[in-house]
């Protein structure tokens, strides 16, 4: 009698398919937040494999801050054409430039995309709204079901939480609420890269090892760039860099790193003791809460 081994990465596929047919059957109007970032990247993957050879079923959405690096948006455009998907783009330069957002003393553009985001979702009548999040990012992404329900004012409460046992996921919600939805909740970044490795995936260039100019800000190496300038006492160096996650270019530090497939990523984070995020991006590392604060006023 033969046996079946299945991977790690096969079951983390099949769980993500299934989330993804799930609320194809539960809801009437899901969408993709799509960044043009890895995990965006991925969960896009995995849509189409879960409908192949059907198209995929629903909306892209991007908040564009007006801050992203110009790779990003250019592979994200790219890929809309490529596949023939509607994207709905949430700018939050329209909303500063009518008074309904303040640009930040800081400069970061990050946790301006909250309104933005919530009027997209509440425009469009989206009730299901897939994000990229994983459990091992952030403690307040920690606490995340795989179902989050969402209440009218698109908010969070992590005390409101439904169980998921057996893998049951109740997409039930009253009008004006909506679920965010993390098929990704269970990988791990060591398991989003072998996946990109084991598939194929293209991605931006910038995750890949590159020359760019950099200064030293806050421990980060931020990229020289219409957004994001040396102050006095910054030294301007070029550096072989590359990216672990993708954000406002102001915040988003970048990593050295010699690595230039997702093979030789997979070997460069197995060997790193930092996070993504708590290494890389300065609007997580405001307080220990800063995370679940803005989950709680509906970021993603």
């Amino acid at each position: 009698m033969s046996t079946t081994v299945v991977s790690e990465l096969d079951a983390l596929e099949s769980e993500s398919l299934f989330v993804f047919r799930e609320v194809a059957a539960e809801f009437e109007r899901p969408v993709v937040l799509f960044s043009g970032g890895k995990d965006s990247i991925v969960m896009l993957h995995l849509a189409r494999k879960a409908f192949a050879p059907a198209p995929v079923p629903f909306t892209l959405l991007h908040v564009d801050t007006g801050h992203n690096f110009p790779e990003v948006l250019e592979y994200r455009d790219r890929v809309v054409a490529e596949l023939g998907l509607k994207l709905v783009v949430a700018r939050v330069e329209d909303y500063l430039a009518d008074g309904r957002l303040r640009e930040r003393a800081d400069g970061t553009r990050n946790p301006l995309q909250t309104v933005p985001l919530l009027d997209a979702i509440n425009g469009n009548r989206f009730d299901a709204v897939f994000g990229g999040g994983r459990r091992d990012e952030e403690r307040a992404r920690a606490k995340e079901r795989i179902f989050s329900l969402r209440d009218e004012f698109g908010q969070w409460d992590p005390r409101n939480q439904r169980p998921e046992l057996w893998s049951l996921y109740n997409g039930r919600h009253k009008p004006g609420e909506h679920v965010r939805v993390f098929p990704l909740s269970n990988w791990t970044e060591l398991d989003v890269w072998n996946y990109i490795d084991r598939e194929g995936i293209d991605l931006p260039s910038i995750y890949y090892s590159h020359t760019r100019d950099v200064f030293e800000r806050d421990g980060m190496l931020l990229a020289v760039g219409p957004y994001s300038q040396p102050r006095a006492g910054e030294t301007v160096t070029a550096r072989v860099v590359r990216y672990r996650t993708v954000g406002d270019m102001s915040c988003t530090g970048a990593v050295l790193g010699e690595a230039r497939s997702a093979a030789e990523v997979v070997i460069e984070v197995a060997a790193s003791e930092l996070t993504e995020r708590g290494a890389t991006r300065a609007d997580d590392r405001v307080s220990e809460a800063a995370m679940e604060d803005r989950k709680r006023e509906g970021y993603f």
